[in-house]
């Protein structure tokens, strides 16, 4: 390949991403103006660019997702993902606490009310999260908007 192909291609790519400097945008122009072949690239580069930047998502009509969510398999791996996720959080959760009481229990050089202060906070905490997610399952259960579908 050719060096002044490939400083073509350079200026090319940072002419898509509108990144010239002054002299490289001279440069770039004397380059164009030298080639067909170099106005046709830029030409179908450009046009290229143009028509990706203006491509999106089609979104599917709600319908579709509440034919999704009435299918027994998607509610069933999502029920599966969140009890191993939920036994997976409560199994580090559990070792995490055992092993912060143990080493505020084991360490020497704290005090018994600094010792006390924090196996309170780790318990109050312990408790607190209980209390939340008691009360969201418990919500989530009367719910008077459940059965109804958008």
């Amino acid at each position: 390949m050719s060096t002044e192909l490939n400083r073509f291609q350079t200026l090319l790519n940072k002419a898509l991403d509108n990144m010239l400097t002054e002299a490289e945008q001279v440069e770039f122009n004397s380059l164009l103006a030298s080639s067909n072949e170099y106005q046709e690239e830029w030409q179908s580069i450009k046009k290229i660019k143009e028509v990706t930047n203006n491509m999106k998502f089609k979104k599917p009509p709600e319908e579709v997702w509440d034919k999704y969510w009435l299918g027994i398999y998607s509610r069933l791996e999502r029920g599966i993902a969140w009890i191993l996720i939920s036994i997976g959080a409560i199994i580090v959760l559990i070792y995490g606490g055992f092993k912060a009481v143990e080493s505020v229990i084991q360490d020497p050089t704290l005090a018994w009310f600094l010792k006390a202060a924090i196996l309170m906070l780790i318990a109050g905490g312990a408790i607190l999260l209980i209390s939340v997610i008691r009360e969201r399952i418990f919500l989530r259960k009367t719910d008077k908007y459940k059965e109804i579908i958008r």
